[in-house]
């Protein structure tokens, strides 16, 4: 079947295929896909309460077959899953989101691989699934608000590789580079086209600042930016990308990380999170050219539980080697415009429509159609431990709280700023403003303070929230950048001990 000509340029191959965007992928659409494509394997793929992406492989023996596991799903051992769910009753089911449906770029056995969701064994979404903690989020909040949740994410990434001699780039110097000094350029390419055909909407990529050498090896920084899409699409959008990278990196024979630190006094790499709101279609985070005061509110929510957000954002000991001053990560809780000291940065959003564009292409002003704002918020103190599902998840939550908060706009207004408060002579406005979280005990003692938030109208379950405090509370890692100061090899072997973690 030839590809209509509205999705010929489409990346997704069974988009192009079948002719219609993944949200509208049926059961019937993937049996006729697989069928006709020689597909022999179908890969169910979940993230559980650890984070990770699993895996489930079916080989395709009949077509009665294929229909039944896209139909039924199947059964897995949850207590191997979810550290909560005792063995005496741990069966689960996963069942498949056919609109999650991608076709594999690494496998030698033509598959087809589906993202899925967990059921309990009363044919329930399990509660505590973090996929369904983020619907669960999405859907009160949009019945309460009437808000679309739109996200999306900077995934920033490492490639350790073998030194580079002929072109050597500048220490930390690496933004925007383009090759030869820019050595993992067809790398990151690669990569792109890769997660643009597992259904990522990637915005663009570039090298990053990251860059420095070892005697025998390079460190290379580089990034992906998505496009803002519903919530829950974000997340499953990340998960796979970062599937894809660590997978087309074992390929290639480099080491790729999405560790926070790699060594200290270098750039860390951080996930920084994108968010707008929309009603009926239409962005609605700037009113009569400046930021709405709805967009004010749900920056103001994000402040108010930005030190708990760290529990799902920043998971590991070294998220913490990363926040820390003079390093362009956020060490309190502020916000600015187009201000890369703030936690919250508003950046440009296209506000002059295509005044611009007309300039620069006289010869195309008359034909050159409008266009409406892109304008969002970003937080910018995630990093690659994240959580991803319960991060977005605990954002909706915050921003809701903001748009109810009654004073929101005044709280707004108290965090903002306008200077670079890690400059010395910004010192008495840095002393006024909250800190985030220094450690993962810190980030725990943060999110014990406003669970009630969390937990309220059902969202997260009490023991998701216990067992992120157990868990972060497991590091004792109190004060520990302080501890660490000027121990080199101590450092160095922390890094690697999380450099694969998330």
């Amino acid at each position: 079947m030839e590809p209509s000509d509205s999705f010929s340029l489409h990346a997704h191959p069974l988009e192009q295929f079948l002719g219609k965007p993944s949200e509208e992928f049926t059961r019937n659409d993937l049996i006729r896909y697989i069928r006709e494509n020689g597909i022999r394997m179908v890969n169910f793929r979940y993230v559980a309460g650890d984070g990770k992406l699993k895996t489930l492989n079916f080989i395709i023996h009949s077509e009665s077959y294929l229909e039944e596991i896209l139909t039924s799903g199947e059964r897995v051992d949850g207590s191997s899953l979810f550290g909560y769910i005792e063995a005496e009753s741990s069966d689960l089911y996963v069942i498949p989101r056919y609109s999650t449906a991608f076709l594999n770029p690494f496998s030698e056995i033509p598959a087809v691989d589906i993202l899925c969701s967990f059921y309990s064994s009363e044919g329930h979404p399990l509660d505590s699934a973090p996929e369904h903690i983020l619907l669960k989020a999405h859907e009160y909040f949009r019945t309460q608000t009437g808000y679309t949740f739109k996200a999306m994410g900077e995934l920033e990434y490492y490639v350790q590789g073998e030194k580079e001699e002929m072109y050597p780039a500048e220490d930390q110097k690496g933004y925007h580079l383009s090759t030869p000094f820019s050595n993992y350029e067809s790398f990151r390419l690669e990569a792109m086209k890769l997660i643009a055909m597992c259904g990522g909407k990637i915005k663009y990529g570039h090298s990053e600042v990251g860059n420095f050498n070892t005697d025998a090896e390079s460190f290379e920084q580089h990034e992906i930016e998505f496009l803002p899409v519903e919530v829950q699409k974000a997340a499953d959008q990340l998960v796979v990308a970062k599937w894809v990278l660590r997978n087309l990196g074992d390929r290639h024979g480099i080491n790729v990380s999405f560790a926070p630190k790699i060594t200290v006094g270098k750039a860390g790499s951080g996930l920084h999170i994108h968010m707008l709101l929309e009603k009926d279609g239409q962005n609605i985070m700037i009113e009569n050219g400046h930021l709405s005061d709805t967009a004010r509110k749900m920056i103001a929510g994000v402040m108010d539980l930005a030190p708990a957000l760290t529990a799902f954002g920043n998971t590991i000991p070294t998220s913490y080697l990363r926040l820390v001053p003079d390093q362009e990560a956020p060490t309190s809780v502020c916000w600015g415009d187009r201000n890369r000291s703030a936690l919250i940065r508003v950046p440009l959003g296209w506000l002059h429509g295509t005044g611009m564009i007309r300039e620069v292409n006289t010869q195309d002003r008359d034909t050159m159609p409008q266009v409406g704002t892109r304008q969002t918020v970003e937080l910018r103190s995630p990093d690659g431990s994240a959580d991803v599902y319960h991060l977005l998840a605990g954002l909706v939550i915050a921003v809701q709280h903001g748009l109810e908060m009654p004073d929101a706009l005044e709280r707004a207004e108290m965090y903002y700023v306008d200077v670079n408060i890690f400059n010395k002579e910004n010192g008495a406005r840095l002393k006024q403003l909250k800190r985030l979280p220094e450690s993962c005990w810190d980030s725990a003692e943060a999110l014990k303070e406003a669970r009630a938030l969390f937990e309220k109208d059902g969202i997260f379950p009490s023991r998701t929230i216990d067992n992120f405090i157990r868990t972060l509370q497991s590091y004792d890692d109190r004060g520990l950048s302080q501890r660490l100061m000027g121990h080199t090899d101590e450092i160095r072997n922390l890094v690697y001990r999380y450099l694969h973690h998330m």
